[in-house]
């Protein structure tokens, strides 16, 4: 019979209310639904200062640069003083943004798990767990979702991963969830573990909730916003004015609340209350054994830009760099207002004294016939001087500014060496520069990827309970299936392949193992390099097995290891390397605990060894 928790996750963040939690007592309902919307309402308002912040950060990098936060709570659009007023938008923070993005998708580290103890059995286990995320990672392809959620993070500052369980599939899944869709009960909590409760927002058509929850619920218009193709509600009754904006009007939309709470003595569980429209859809513990010790914790992990001390949300780098766009979008304006003036010129003419009309319309064109009165005062063009020095210092003096608040150099950004740098160390300097600026980002991105291989694993621990089947790819043209039960899992201690993945691009792998190789490291006491050593090489650099066949030695341990799980249908032939099964088998018996129901597979892989031995010794006399 399915538990509570069980019921729930039937489909990612949205599943029936099980028959044993629906509400007979509406009153009751009623009271719970209410008390809800008003908490959210609540948090609406508290959150506001950041959701302004957030939305004029995203007009900025889309190019709608002349808005601002109106004393009024709103974004607004600041209108021309005079008609000819320049107003052209020189973007330089997409550029930056752009570039930001591009340098943090690099960072994509490889989770390794760590077994719990050095023995053979835990050893075995944590491979299994290593393959196991690696095959998550191209499942729920959690690179693409990186990318999306770091492009929330670098605009608004946060960013948030949801993590659920689907019964029907029998799968973990994976979605990004914008700032604008979560809402914690203190926005001055520094973490997303120490809040009390926390509040997830999200639209859903009142055909899904049908088909999902099988409630009727009205459907109502609300507007959502997108960024890198991720859509999330905005502005939840609110009126502001965000033209740049990728705005959508959906219509027949239910807002679906979902309020977590925290587990504590009292609710050692935790709850969640989902909430659409008028409607109490579920109220009970918390789904998910996400904690430590298997403790009932948030589905949600929390990316972010640079971390605001004292502060949920974290802020982003387009927030610092505003006052300097505004400030060189203005240089240039009035820059090019003073060029057209030069380049124009200011007629000046005696009252009366020619046609102003047909002056205004025509103005002074190549050739033009000038007619004016006889006795009057000759048009002329007033002396409009040369453009001051100061617009360029300030100008240049900007884009300096630029480069130092978001450490985003020239080089980086316009793939140029600045003036007067030749030096290949000075070049080397620059670019570790660049990283060290980026270095908090980095940072809250590896481990939100931690903390997200950390919850997949608790997941798969807690729910799969019979054989699973997995199919993992090394990313060198090999692939392996494999069967695992939710007990495989007993650690999740992870940990990162590389410290630095900026710095550790395939171009510097090459080049560390072209000085080794030259060094003579890698080569045997002779002075070669054996078949293993060559194919090793081979894949670190990117190629593959170039030789277009796997090392024999790996084949022999692959069908070892193999064996070793399927004991009834190994067989011993001929072609077998005798030493290595031995040598593999021996490992697999002496570094697993053996149980009582195991002992009859013990027993046939001692035969099996024992069957290997009389080959090895056949072949030796043989020789």
């Amino acid at each position: 019979m399915q538990t509570k928790t069980e019921s729930f996750h039937k489909q990612i963040d949205k599943s029936p209310l099980p028959k044993e939690n629906k509400k007979t007592n509406c009153e009751f309902a009623d009271d719970i639904v209410r008390q809800i919307k008003k908490d959210f309402a609540e948090r609406q308002q508290m959150r506001r200062p950041y959701e302004l912040s957030w939305q004029l950060n995203m007009n900025f990098v889309m190019g709608n640069q002349y808005c601002a936060i109106s004393p009024r709570g709103a974004i607004e659009q600041e209108d021309k003083y005079y008609f000819w007023q320049e107003k052209q938008v020189f973007n330089h923070i997409a550029t930056i943004v752009d570039t930001r993005v591009s340098r943090l998708n690099r960072v994509r580290p490889q989770p390794v798990v760590r077994p719990f103890s050095d023995s053979e059995a835990d050893v075995n286990t944590a491979k299994l767990s290593t393959k196991i995320l690696s095959a998550l990672s191209q499942k729920l392809c959690l690179s693409e979702a990186v990318s999306r959620a770091t492009a929330w993070s670098e605009v608004c500052g946060t960013v948030f991963y949801k993590l659920s369980w689907d019964n029907v599939k029998g799968e973990a899944q994976l979605s990004v969830c914008s700032p604008f869709e979560i809402y914690p009960d203190s926005n001055v909590t520094p973490s997303l573990e120490e809040c009390a409760s926390l509040i997830h927002a999200k639209v859903y058509s009142s055909e899904e909730i049908k088909a999902i929850w099988g409630e009727e619920i009205k459907g109502e218009t609300v507007k959502v916003f997108a960024i890198d193709g991720a859509q999330s509600i905005g502005g939840l009754g609110y009126n502001s004015v965000v033209p740049s904006i990728v705005q959508e009007a959906k219509h027949n939309q239910v807002l679906v609340i979902e309020r977590y709470t925290k587990p504590t003595a009292d609710l050692p569980c935790g709850k969640l209350e989902i909430v659409a429209g008028d409607k109490l859809l579920y109220s009970g513990e918390l789904p998910y054994r996400l904690g430590e010790d298997g403790e009932y914790a948030y589905p949600f992990v929390r990316q972010v830009c640079m971390e605001q001390t004292g502060c949920f949300w974290g802020t982003s780098m387009v927030e610092r760099v505003i006052p300097i766009q505004r400030a060189y979008n203005a240089v240039k304006n009035r820059k090019h207002e003073f060029l057209n003036r030069l380049a124009m010129g200011v007629l000046t003419v005696e009252d009366g004294s020619v046609d102003v009309d047909n002056l205004e319309e025509e103005g002074l064109s190549p050739g033009k016939i000038l007619v004016y009165r006889q006795g009057s005062v000759k048009p002329s063009l007033m002396d409009g001087g040369n453009v001051p020095s100061d617009f360029k210092e300030e100008e240049e003096q900007l884009l300096k500014e630029f480069i130092t608040v978001s450490g985003v150099s020239e080089f980086a950004r316009n793939s140029t060496t600045p003036t007067q740098v030749t030096s290949g160390v000075a070049l080397q300097l620059i670019a570790e520069q660049d990283d060290i600026r980026i270095f908090c980002s980095v940072d809250s991105l590896k481990n939100s990827v931690k903390r997200i291989s950390r919850f997949l694993l608790r997941l798969y621990k807690q729910f799969v309970s019979g054989q699973k089947l997995m199919r993992f790819c090394d990313g060198q043209n090999s692939a392996e299936v494999f069967y695992f039960s939710g007990s495989d899992v007993n650690s999740d201690d992870i940990v990162f392949e590389t410290e630095n993945e900026l710095s550790d691009s395939l171009a510097t792998r090459r080049s560390m193992l072209f000085d080794l190789l030259n060094a003579g490291v890698l080569a045997d006491s002779e002075g070669k390099l054996s078949s293993a050593t060559k194919a090793k090489i081979l894949s670190l650099m990117g190629f593959g097995n170039w030789e277009a066949a796997q090392d024999i030695t790996q084949l022999h341990i692959a069908r070892a290891n193999r064996e070793n799980v399927d004991i009834d249908h190994a067989e011993v032939l001929s072609v077998d390397d005798h030493a290595i099964h031995i040598e593999e088998h021996t490992r697999h018996i002496i570094g697993v605990d053996i149980d009582s129901a195991d002992k009859i597979n013990r027993d046939k892989l001692i035969a099996h060894i024992e069957e290997h031995k009389k080959r090895l010794s056949d072949v030796g006399f043989a020789g």
